[in-house]
């Protein structure tokens, strides 16, 4: 059993070794501009931990031979492996190895914490955040400050413009916050992610502190301040749940978590450690607070708010900022769609710059939990639609597989039923900025090379934040697979023929029917296409594939015009 310890521990150290790093090479591909290698990078660091843990796993099995499911083997090495990891700062994260390890082993459901390290809840607040990760500037005035600040930055190319760039940012913030600032404190580590870094803190005056970002960008003219984030809202969409991960140089970026919930109180823990890169750990997070919620709430799972989809059964928790999508046994026509391909959209996503519009979806598999908790209605729906991966013992369901996401609202029923807002945490929406916001969305993805497939606004919704989000995807494709096309005229006599004269490839779209099926009423049809009614026409598809085709890397600012420093 030592043996056996021992290689799961060298195992987990190496895995943080290497995310390590992997992640210290953010810095110099922001100076290099070297959006690609920092893009492969990202791309590197996700599959980390799957990869250790399938190596891991197979050493164990010829190590331990037919011990390797002994349970009474597995206790003993759980109590080792805790003491021998105890010292380790990383600890946290090594307890989440092991437990993948385990699950792989037995393909465990629910919780076994005979075998497992049970999650613990995470301790908030900014003393729990080492001092040594924090640095306060309080010297000087406001620009001093700032300036100051950026320097520490410690870049090996200078600022474009370092004065000029400080002024504007104080005019910014002092049209923003009316006190006086007494001080700054700043996470000592730059935060990077594709083509920006960013210096993450709050400002401080007499009566509170104010979450505060300073996003920076490398132009072939050097480094210059492009925006200032001030204040939750803005923060949190940095640290949104529809965005790629962070690199941070630092060997305990995990440690940043209680001050970054500091700044961001609704945020969860579980999405911070995301957001970080540590997903593996956010998901094992994950699944501990939805247990603590449950014991705290009296409601029960029901069918989310929404059009029922044909591919997924999706149902919700009214005081849960989370959904839970199940792949139903058979898809009901039209969609032509496999289980297989819906999986293979969902790992695309995983792994695809989201462009803040795609929302991460969380996998889990043998998912447990208790049938009192479902209202029967939806309990019996589960069990004849989606029996194949949905079993229930006694008052344990299990869900073999299921996708956790952020719960937001249809925007369907924004536009249709404004009323009919459902949970917490939902703006009262103003539906033609909805709409509009639902144009840009669909403009991001392309982009970033992706096309919903299914524009419906039922697939779409609404943020906290009111910003659009799409969430169905599967019918999603890349933009650079679509043929798009106009729509040919019909021959004399043919103009109302239902079936068409001409051929259709089964990749073929025709922009100029989106308006016809969008289900939007006068009004709102009429702003969507005073904004968007480019994104009818096959040119304007054609001339995104085309930049696409040439390499251009087209990167979605993760903040609005109204945050970027006047030049």
């Amino acid at each position: 059993m030592p043996a056996a310890v021992g290689l799961i521990s060298e195992a987990s150290l190496a895995l943080n070794e290497t995310f390590s790093v992997i992640t210290s090479r953010a810095q110099q591909r922001f100076e290099d501009q070297d959006w690609r290698g920092q893009r492969a990078d990202s791309l590197e660091r996700l599959d980390l931990h799957t990869s250790a843990v399938r190596q891991a796993e197979q050493e164990l099995r010829g190590l331990l031979a037919a011990d390797v499911t002994n349970r009474d083997v597995w206790r003993s090495m759980k109590t080792e492996y805790a003491a021998a990891m105890d010292h380790e700062r990383s600890k946290i994260l090594s307890f989440t190895f092991f437990n993948s390890i385990t699950r792989r082993v037995f393909d465990t459901s629910g919780i076994d914490p005979e075998i497992e390290f049970i999650a613990q809840r995470v301790v908030t607040g900014g003393s729990t955040t080492p001092v040594a990760h924090l640095h306060t500037y309080d010297e000087g005035n406001l620009a001093d400050l700032i300036k100051t600040m950026l320097v520490d930055c410690e870049f090996a190319i200078g600022f474009r413009d370092v004065d000029g760039d400080v002024d504007r940012a104080v005019e910014l913030i002092e049209r923003r916050v009316p006190h006086d600032i007494r001080g700054i404190e700043m996470i000592r580590s730059v935060h990077f992610r594709e083509q920006a870094a960013y210096r993450v803190g709050r400002l401080i005056t007499g009566s509170e502190s104010i979450p505060f970002v300073v996003a920076l960008r490398n132009t072939p003219r050097d480094i210059m301040i492009d925006a200032v984030l001030i204040g939750e809202s803005a923060v949190s969409i940095l640290f949104s749940f529809t965005r790629s991960h962070f690199h941070i140089d630092h060997e305990a970026g995990y440690e940043l978590v209680p001050f970054l919930q500091e700044l961001m109180p609704r945020k969860r823990p579980s999405e911070l450690f995301t957001a970080l890169g540590y997903h593996k750990h956010g998901k094992t997070l994950l699944y501990r607070e939805i247990l603590d919620h449950l014991e705290v709430t009296s409601h029960r799972f029901t069918t989310a708010p929404g059009t029922p989809g044909l591919v997924m059964l999706v149902f919700a928790m009214p005081d849960m900022d989370l959904v839970f999508k199940v792949l139903r046994d058979r898809f009901k026509p039209p969609k032509r769609t496999t289980r297989r391909e819906v999986k293979a959209t969902y790992e695309l996503v995983f792994k695809h710059d989201r462009a803040g519009r795609l929302i991460d979806a969380q996998e889990f598999e043998h998912l447990q939990l208790f049938g009192r908790r479902f209202e029967p209605e939806l309990l019996e729906e589960l069990l004849a639609e989606c029996g194949s991966t949905t079993s229930l013992d006694g008052d344990l369901v299990t869900l073999e597989h299921v996708y956790i996401e952020r719960r937001v609202t249809p925007l369907n029923l924004v536009v249709h039923h404004p009323d009919a807002a459902y949970g917490p945490d939902v703006p009262a929406a103003d539906r033609t900025a909805a709409v509009v916001d639902y144009g840009q969305a669909i403009r991001d993805m392309a982009v970033a090379n992706v096309f919903p497939g299914d524009l419906l606004l039922k697939n779409f919704g609404l943020t906290r934040h009111g910003r659009v989000v799409f969430y169905d995807y599967d019918e999603l494709v890349r933009v650079t697979e679509c043929v798009f096309r106009s729509l040919p005229e019909s021959p004399p006599g043919h103009e109302m023929d239902e079936t068409p004269m001409w051929g259709v490839g089964p990749h073929d779209i025709f922009p100029e029917e989106f308006g016809s099926f969008l289900g939007l009423p006068p009004g709102l049809r009429d702003a969507f296409i005073e904004h968007h009614g480019d994104l009818l026409t096959q040119r304007w598809w054609r001339g995104i594939q085309k930049r696409i085709a040439e390499g251009e890397l087209i990167e979605i600012p993760p903040y609005s015009d109204e945050f970027r420093v006047d030049r």
